[in-house]
């Protein structure tokens, strides 16, 4: 057996072992699992290895009814802090994070996610996804974007630039508790997709992106916290971060707390939370004032309305970003776009950079600069071109 064929081989046993691991973490949710009845020879459905672990299943289950309430321990540090910032509100409508989403605690498992295993593309209204030789190409419904009227930030925190939009609280609970609530159609697991039985779900990750790199002798590497939940359709977007800024892990282990890695962590927390949905939301319904009674930067920023069908941000993409001096920073993204994604995360980078201090965060990757100098064809009277 040649390098290639063994390589092919092997390639293929840990794509078979991922669809095991994923139907497991499936079942333990209680979501149908991916079933494939074709005769292919891959029955990686009511296989041997689901009807052994079928009693460890059901006690899982159990266990997480019985601890439905508990949080990992980064998910309550964010929760926390929503809660304190929206506390002075009259708002009985729920803004809690979800606690029992489909978390990508394993390398390539949002890869293996973003297609069925017995079928080689995935459509949907907002991206398409293909499955290629040289892995999985994931296009969104539409790849270019501008910044114009993106950028929405919570008043309250930090200062609002004038150059960005000011959002009040009482939109943000409104915005928040709607972007925890998509629609079937968005929760709808690609995995899944190609049979009648589908897993609808929210997906998450576990991000640890560097703030402060090590340098030896001097500092130790210094990382903040991220937590990024989607609805399952999107599960191609956490696939494209954990490309870029890795995979941390199992959030509920006490091995991946932050908090208790006080050499490594920066203090901070970060949450993204994908929720394209929300351009479809009315002016009037999240809070915001008739114009008549809307203050002049509400006016400047459109954060008013005068027909009560107008849409939020004119039914166009943005994100909205939450944050104060306590270093927890909590962003809606109303778009699939990829790029929104990564920058979010350097944005929250540059966010704890800034609060830590002494350490920067460029987002055109920085550069490494070196001191050079011209010394003509003479120094001090001699001429070397003699």
């Amino acid at each position: 057996m040649n390098k290639k064929s063994a390589s092919s081989k092997q390639t293929r046993r840990d794509r078979r072992d991922m669809i095991h691991y994923i139907n497991l973490q499936l079942a333990s949710l209680g979501q149908p699992t991916f079933n494939d009845d074709s005769d292919s020879g891959t029955k990686y459905a009511n296989s041997k290895f689901q009807v052994l672990t079928e009693g460890l299943v059901k006690s899982f289950r159990e266990k997480s009814r019985l601890l439905s309430e508990h949080m990992s321990p980064a998910d309550a540090r964010i929760q926390h802090f929503i809660d304190d910032y929206l506390k002075e509100l009259e708002f009985d409508k729920p803004y809690r994070l979800p606690n029992n989403t489909l978390v990508l605690n394993q390398k390539k498992m949002a890869r293996e996610l973003s297609l069925p295993p017995n079928d080689n593309e995935f459509k949907s209204d907002l991206l398409s996804s293909y499955r290629l030789k040289q892995g999985v190409l994931n296009n969104p419904a539409a790849d270019k974007r501008t910044t114009k009227g993106t950028f929405h930030i919570v008043r309250g925190g930090l200062p609002v630039p004038a150059d960005k939009k000011e959002v009040p609280k009482i939109t943000f609970a409104h915005l928040l508790h709607n972007a925890l609530k998509p629609t079937d159609e968005l929760m709808t697991l690609p995995f899944t997709s190609a049979q009648d039985e589908k897993a609808k779900v929210m997906v998450s990750l576990l991000l640890r992106p560097v703030v402060c790199p090590e340098v030896p002798g001097i500092v130790s590497e210094k990382s903040m916290e991220v937590r990024f939940f989607a609805p399952g359709s999107l599960v191609s977007n956490l696939d494209f971060v954990e490309t870029i800024f890795g995979n941390a892990g199992d959030p509920n282990l006490a091995v991946n707390d932050a908090a208790l890695d006080v050499e490594h962590w920066t203090g901070h927390t970060g949450c993204i939370i994908l929720a394209p949905h929300l351009t479809k939301l009315k002016k009037k319904d999240v809070g915001l004032p008739h114009y008549d009674d809307a203050s002049e930067r509400q006016k400047r920023d459109g954060m008013c309305w005068k027909d009560e069908n107008e849409l939020y941000n004119d039914g166009s993409a943005f994100k909205l970003t939450c944050r104060d001096e306590r270093g927890v920073v909590v962003t809606l993204i109303a778009d699939n776009y990829y790029g929104y994604s990564k920058k979010e995360i350097k944005t929250q980078i540059s966010y704890s950079a800034n609060l830590y201090g002494l350490v920067e965060e460029e987002h055109a990757g920085g550069a490494i600069a070196f001191p050079r100098g011209n010394m003509s064809d003479s120094v001090f009277g001699t001429n070397f071109t003699k």
